[in-house]
């Protein structure tokens, strides 16, 4: 028995609905990185460069980053961020307490065998270069700021996000542990494009 035509109609607008909706979460996924060419319709040069850096975040504000970026003296682990297991600390230099040192357990590759992550000069970010639960914008004034970045200037931190293998490795950070969004490429690209577009911060 066919249904009467405005129950397909209903039918057809709702199948219609949940596919929209599918579509939008789709664009919305967090795991996408769009690279600067995305944002080449923004006319406004520091809208644009604003955009740029908002969809930089997204890897600023992944776990990736953000567990060895933590503000405090304790990193972080896993894809849910909990607190380190042992409990390290900063240390002097980063690399770990005397006694309980970064590279007596980071090798210098991942150990997926053993669910280990590894990369040469394996470390705990500074306080002053935090990241967990900070705004887009707080974050990308200390990226820009001398005094909180490490004494970089922007051609200094292109570089840094472009060279650095311990930033490279959250595209490939082992067995268990969800990538960076996007590529390693695509995210220099996008600090490259904002730097260029003056490096301006969104509000907040």
């Amino acid at each position: 028995m066919r249904p009467h035509p405005r129950r397909r109609a209903a039918l057809v607008v709702t199948a219609l609905g949940v596919i929209a909706l599918a579509a939008g979460a789709g664009a919305q996924d967090p795991g996408t990185l769009r690279g600067p060419d995305a944002f080449v319709s923004i006319g406004d040069r520091a809208q644009r460069s604003m955009a740029l850096f908002t969809e930089a975040a997204k890897v600023f504000q992944h776990p990736r980053c953000q567990n060895c970026h933590p503000g405090d003296d304790r990193p972080r682990q896993g894809n849910e961020g909990r607190p380190h297991s042992p409990t390290v600390q900063h240390g002097v230099d980063g690399m770990g307490a005397a006694g309980l040192r970064c590279p007596a357990c980071h090798g210098e590759a991942n150990f997926d065998a053993v669910g280990m992550p590894g990369m040469t000069g394996w470390h705990l970010a500074p306080a002053a270069m935090g990241l967990r639960g900070r705004s887009v914008g707080r974050i990308c004034a200390q990226v820009k700021d001398p005094s909180q970045n490490g004494s970089r200037e922007l051609a200094d931190i292109v570089s840094h996000v472009e060279q650095d293998r311990l930033i490279a490795w959250a595209w490939t950070p082992g067995t268990g542990r969800r990538p960076a969004p996007g590529t390693h490429g695509t995210f220099a690209a996008l600090m490259r494009a904002w730097a260029e577009t003056g490096a301006e911060c969104p509000p907040g």
